[in-house]
């Protein structure tokens, strides 16, 4: 399994690795050893320790604000690094930023490509851009015309194109150049799910042909379909590895946890007294079914009986196996405890220096010679 990530361990922090074989290591498209990125008195990214091998599909998750952004434009050449090293394509971030956009091509969230110009014109307009000239322009242009599938709209204004041939013609433009990785934000954060499907189905065939894909999603099912997958809180990467890898670890989703759907009616009413028992860790409402946590090992058999003396239909119960969401939540509930503590003990701390300087200042004597609170 690909793009594992060795990162500085920190209180909160999740790690998974993995042995790599000698015979099989290569050098990887994007690394960066505690890559930092400060604005002010904020910290955006905080010691990223990141390795993306070449030909797969990492999936970048995480909140709003988190940091997914800033490092996307630090790995691009965008934007200088506080501290910290990467390497993306074989060249340093940090010494040659210029010659990283040779290599990479960018798909940003929202259109932003000429409305007024036709697809064709579009296509023509980057190809010219990335220096893509000379008698093989015109076949690489139609290569990745016929790659994307969009010949059929390229007299069409970019206007007039729906949501996700936008997208399908920004990626068509990201390609022209035959860049080695591709950094897709969110990408199909306005498609429906016909268009969604499609997009990735093309994103199987650029990783098969070896491009590099580094895609931001919120989708848990798009982040699912990734060869490998980082979760980044509050500028701190939390843990990374295979989807598969991550649902499996026991110190990600919790030792000894039982998970249960549970398929019932009333659905809401259902789930109102689930969340009130005793032995119910968490609860949430999936589908048409329940997801119930519990550390309980009888979860199963209490909570049946306990549903039948409400007058709940329970249609079936099955333990389940923790979903992609299941660790991402854990992950971030278990990261706000530990912020929420750190500002805690801060606070104590501050109040503590406070109280000893106020102490330090009735020592010091008044004019009458007594003691008193010291002038400043």
């Amino acid at each position: 399994m690909s793009g594992s990530v060795r990162n500085k361990r920190k209180p909160g922090m999740t790690l998974l690795s993995e042995t790599r074989s000698s015979s099989v290591m290569t050098e990887p498209a994007i690394t960066t050893e505690n890559l930092v990125k400060v604005f002010g008195e904020k910290i955006a990214v905080d010691n990223l320790n990141l390795r993306v091998d070449r030909g797969e599909i990492f999936g970048f998750l995480g909140p709003n604000g988190s940091g997914k952004s800033t490092t996307i434009k630090m790995l691009c050449g965008l934007l200088a690094p506080t501290d910290g090293h990467a390497v993306v394509s074989g060249i340093d971030v940090c010494r040659d930023p210029e010659q990283i956009r040779a290599k990479i091509g960018y798909m940003p969230q929202k259109f932003s490509l000429y409305e007024d110009l036709t697809v064709k014109e579009n296509i023509d307009f980057y190809a010219q851009l990335y220096g893509v000239k000379g008698p093989g322009a015109r076949k690489r242009k139609e290569e990745v015309i016929d790659q994307v599938g969009i010949g059929h709209y390229r007299g069409f204004l970019g206007k007039q194109l729906s949501g996700g041939w936008k997208q399908r013609l920004a990626l068509c433009c990201a390609l022209v150049h035959r860049p080695e990785i591709i950094f897709l934000d969110e990408p199909t954060a306005s498609m429906d799910p016909v268009a969604r499907r499609g997009l990735w189905d093309l994103l199987f065939t650029l990783a098969s042909s070896g491009i590099t894909l580094f895609v931001t999603t919120h989708y848990m099912d798009e982040a699912e379909r990734c060869s490998s997958v980082g979760y980044i809180y509050n500028s701190r990467l939390i843990v990374s590895g295979g989807p598969d890898e991550l649902k499996q670890a026991r110190d990600v989703v919790g030792q000894g946890n039982v998970r249960l759907e549970v398929v019932c009616r009333p659905l809401v009413r259902t789930f109102n007294l689930a969340k009130a028992l005793p032995y119910v860790d968490d609860v949430t409402i999936f589908g048409q079914a329940l997801h119930v946590i519990s550390e309980n090992p009888q979860a199963a058999e209490l909570l049946a009986s306990d549903l039948s003396l409400e007058g709940v239909l329970v249609l079936s119960m099955r333990e389940i196996e923790p979903s992609l969401e299941d660790v991402f939540v854990t992950l971030t509930k278990a990261s706000m405890q530990e912020e929420e503590i750190r500002l805690s003990q801060e606070a104590l701390q501050q109040g503590q220096r406070r109280s000893e300087f106020d102490d330090e200042g009735d020592d010091e004597p008044d004019e009458n010679g007594g003691k008193g609170r010291r002038s400043l």
